[in-house]
């Protein structure tokens, strides 16, 4: 079967193709991502696996650029690895971490949109309009850099358009109204601002379990660490102020020792984390994809599912979600349904 097909039938994305998106979006070429997106989604691609597939290159472009050996990786193509490097030396650290969180924002709006085709567009606008915007510490040092004529009116006249409470304040000490005479004029006592009190150091956060700690990375808004945990760790063991983990190919070098340090500034204590030989659990995404998996399959093998497939050829069950049970009309009217059955008896 020819591969085009194949992908088409799996809803996957040409990588090159991804590159290709890639290279449109950190150039801020929206009408050119669009076209490239619509182009790939018209030939069966998923906007979730392009989108996916998308923050995959940008992981493998910031590894290539703080490791450049990892592009001499065979497991990678030829072109993505030169293209990966040409980018890595074009793009800031900076630009491909906030290409990275919005992509990993991006594909949780696009999993739970009712229309991901489009949804997927808003967030390729969003990554590409900001591609040249300098990131928020660019713009502060850009600000620094111009401050001097501000700093030239602070230390002139006053502008007229400034406030009182601004001219006030810097008017010389000299022109300070006179003290009165008498025995009023001796300068008063003034009062000292009470001391604060000491506060408690905070209480220590206690981590039982993983998920509690790639929850707690999600609460700081460590989004790249969130990832690395749901990817590229597999658990082997935890216990409070300890953790034993093995590590996929695609981990980060650093990752235990970022590990070890956030969390003891997470938690407000010293944590232990090592890499162990044993093979560990399979990481909270491969969790999730096989869970994922499973409720297709049994929704695939559901009557009802199965003959409307057959009414539709070529459709496939995409993705299962589960409702939010409905509330009895008892418990929706806020009757008691005791009561009714009383009432019946009598």
């Amino acid at each position: 079967m020819h591969a085009d097909a194949v992908r088409q039938m799996l809803g996957l994305a040409d990588r090159t193709r991804v590159i290709d998106l890639f290279e449109q979006l950190a150039g801020g070429d929206i009408a050119g991502a669009f076209k490239e997106f619509r182009d790939q989604y018209d030939t069966g691609a998923d906007p979730i696996v392009v989108l996916s597939d998308l923050a995959e290159f940008v992981n493998f472009v910031t590894r290539v650029k703080a490791v450049p050996a990892t592009a001499d990786n065979p497991a990678f193509g030829e072109t993505e690895r030169l293209r990966a490097r040409d980018f890595a030396a074009k793009l800031s650290m900076r630009v491909l971490s906030r290409m990275w969180q919005m992509l990993l924002k991006g594909i949780a709006e696009v999993q739970a949109a009712t229309r991901p085709a489009a949804a997927a567009e808003m967030v390729l606008v969003r990554i590409a309009y900001v591609a040249d915007m300098p990131t928020p510490d660019e713009a502060i040092r850009m600000i620094e850099q111009n401050g001097g004529a501000s700093q030239a009116i602070t230390a002139g006249a006053v502008p007229r358009s400034a406030p009182a409470a601004t001219v006030s304040s810097i008017q010389p000490p000299a022109r300070a109204a006179a003290p009165r005479a008498g025995p009023e004029a001796s300068p008063r006592p003034q009062m000292a601002a009470p001391m604060p009190e000491a506060q408690a150091p905070p209480a220590a956060l206690r981590i039982a379990s993983f998920p509690e700690l790639v929850a707690l990375a999600g609460e700081k808004r460590d989004l790249l660490t969130k990832a690395a945990l749901e990817a590229d760790v597999r658990l082997v063991r935890i216990e409070d102020g300890r953790l034993e983990v093995t590590l996929e190919r695609s981990a980060a070098r650093t990752l235990i020792n970022d590990l070890s340090r956030k969390l003891e500034q997470w938690t407000g204590r010293r944590w232990t984390v090592i890499v162990s030989n044993e093979a560990g659990q399979p990481t909270l995404r491969s969790q999730n994809e096989a869970e994922k998996n499973q409720r297709e399959r049994a929704a695939e093998s559901d009557p009802r599912v199965k003959e409307v497939l057959a009414r539709f050829p070529g459709a496939k069950v995409v993705e299962v979600r589960k409702l939010a049970p409905e509330l009895p009309e008892s418990d929706a009217s806020g009757e008691d349904p005791a009561e009714g059955s009383d009432g019946d008896d009598q």
